[in-house]
């Protein structure tokens, strides 16, 4: 192909197409667009602010280092939580083009240049180089490094998606973008713990860390600014080299992968009729042999297939998980906690019985035309709230036992266990009857839980839901703040515990007792209510 040197300006070209034919979509796209660009500006540049207020600090390079080491970790996982962020990134899309790889890479790296993730990494660098630059010889070595780092953020996300494109374009793909909240919420509250850390102790603990990552790509071009400014010019001549073989690699890396996607067939989901399990095998072995017969254990696996298979719920289920383990520990690890913030597992995986019908979307006329009596859907109710308990019960108990550990507040572990079973109880009850009443639908495509003008419905369901779950569980709140004051409590604290599993097992039965009927009189109106996603 003539003129194969000179596609980059093509490929930028097409990246801006790209950008700007999206925001031609809808007009709540472009607003979110433009509230996206004035955050990443504004985040970026009160970065750049705070780095530049760091320069002639002795801890400088410390904070710096790890920033710019942790900035280059962000961006080798956003290609696999983010697969759909840039359309670019799947270069099988041009695999019917007469294209080299070494002119086709070169153009990608210029064209993953354009964009937000880009311009915010390229403050923050510009940023870290200020705050550890002294003198015009590490200015200047400081503009080499900026875009060295650059350049190897770039290329390493360009890397890691070439290698898992693959994946990344497969359903397991789509599903690996359900961990992204997951690793949000848990490196949030890290960086809230190393924050107060270091709050408390001073930027001193960091040194061990930068000494070591001063000499990693891409923190080694920033390391560099720092050696020049102390005159140790033969170590940054070594950390800048560093950079640019890690670069260098990373470019030859995504080449060979890159000439692989573009020549080699996909032969991912090629796999002989004689290997796969039929759907006999599938479903009469492990799982399926533990449940009861019957609709009851039918209905159980097919919940936690749902829990499995679906991205809706497997996400909200994720969420759930994490929230539920992260607010004890990490206050308990903060020393701000309580026993008590056990009950947030209770509560985030209580929220999973909510709205059952919604997951099964316009297919509950399937679910429908099974129930004919309220006993029929007594059962349908009962098997699901099964399979909720099945991972809730040893899950809630599990953050309760690890919060009383990290706590070392063992006399009070039968209270917060209690608690925690009859609010898993209420919210079990509760969940039943809102199903019932408020069902509303969750769309199949997009990122929204629930369709446009059902949005009432669904805060009704959930936080009324909650908020009754909260006042049903009071006699066992009582309980615990009589325990707690009374003079004599503590003899009779351990009765909590049964008597929390017995309180929340009746409110369990009571709620799906009196959702049943409400179930099997309202079938055509829940149909209607979950098919509109």
């Amino acid at each position: 192909m003539t003129g194969q040197a000179n596609i980059t300006p093509v490929v930028v070209r097409l990246k801006l197409s790209l950008l700007r034919n999206g925001l031609k979509q809808s007009g709540g796209r472009r607003a979110a667009y433009v509230v996206s660009a004035v955050i990443v500006v504004l985040f970026g540049a009160l970065q750049l602010l705070g780095l530049i207020a760091l320069h002639g600090n002795d801890h400088a390079l410390s904070v710096v280092a790890l920033l710019v080491a942790v900035l280059a970790l962000g961006w080798a996982v956003m290609p696999l939580f983010f697969p759909s962020g840039d359309e670019t990134l799947d270069p099988t899309r041009l695999v019917m083009l007469p294209l080299r790889p070494r002119p086709l890479v070169r153009a990608l790296l210029m064209a993953s240049l354009v964009g937000f993730g880009p311009l915010f990494t390229l403050l923050l660098l510009i940023g870290s180089v200020i705050a550890v630059a002294h003198g015009g010889a590490a200015y200047a070595v400081g503009v080499v490094a900026v875009v060295l780092a650059l350049l190897v953020c770039v290329a390493l996300a360009r890397a890691v998606a070439a290698a898992n494109i693959r994946l990344l374009t497969s359903r397991k793909g789509r599903d690996l973008a359900v961990l992204s909240g997951l690793v949000i919420a848990i490196g949030a509250q890290l960086v809230n713990f190393g924050a107060q850390r270091l709050g408390s102790s001073g930027l001193s603990q960091l040194d061990p860390v930068a000494d070591v990552l001063k000499w990693v790509p891409p923190a080694s071009a920033v390391g560099a600014v720092d050696s020049v400014s102390e005159g140790s010019y033969g170590v940054a001549v070594a950390q800048l080299a560093l950079s640019a073989v890690a670069l260098y690699a990373l470019i030859a890396v995504w080449s060979r992968h890159l000439t692989k996607l573009m020549t080699a067939p996909d032969g991912s989901t090629l796999q002989a009729a004689t290997d796969r399990p039929t759907t006999r095998e599938r479903t009469s072995g492990g799982l399926a042999r533990l449940l009861p017969a019957g609709r009851t254990g039918t209905v159980m696996e097919r919940s936690l297939r749902y829990i499995w298979r679906d991205p809706k719920t497997k996400a909200a289920w994720v969420t759930s998980l994490a929230i539920g383990l992260i607010v004890p520990v990490f206050n308990a690890l903060q020393g701000t906690g309580s026993i008590y913030f056990a009950c947030f597992a209770a509560g985030m995986l209580g929220i999973q019985m909510y709205n059952q019908f919604g997951q099964d979307t316009s297919a509950f006329w399937m679910v429908a035309t099974t129930i004919s009596s309220a006993h029929d859907a007594y059962v349908e109710l009962r098997a699901r709230a099964l399979a909720l308990l099945v991972i809730t019960l040893p899950y809630t108990t599990l953050v309760t036992v690890l919060t009383t550990a990290m706590l070392d507040d063992w006399p009070r572990l039968p209270q917060a266990l209690g608690l925690s079973l009859a609010l898993l109880g209420a919210m079990m009850a509760t969940g039943a009857w809102t199903s019932a009443r408020f069902p509303y639908s969750i769309p199949q495509e997009g990122y929204k839980n629930v369709v446009p003008g059902q949005t009432g419905l669904a805060w009704i369901s959930i936080f009324g839901g909650m908020v009754s779950a909260a006042l049903l569980c009071s006699p066992v709140i009582a309980a615990a703040i009589w325990a707690g004051i009374a003079k004599n409590g503590d003899d009779w604290a351990w009765l909590l515990l049964p008597f929390g599993a017995a309180y929340g097992t009746t409110l369990t039965w009571t709620g799906l007792h009196l959702a049943a009927p409400r179930t099997a009189a309202r079938l055509p109106e829940i149909l209607t209510a979950v098919s509109k996603g």
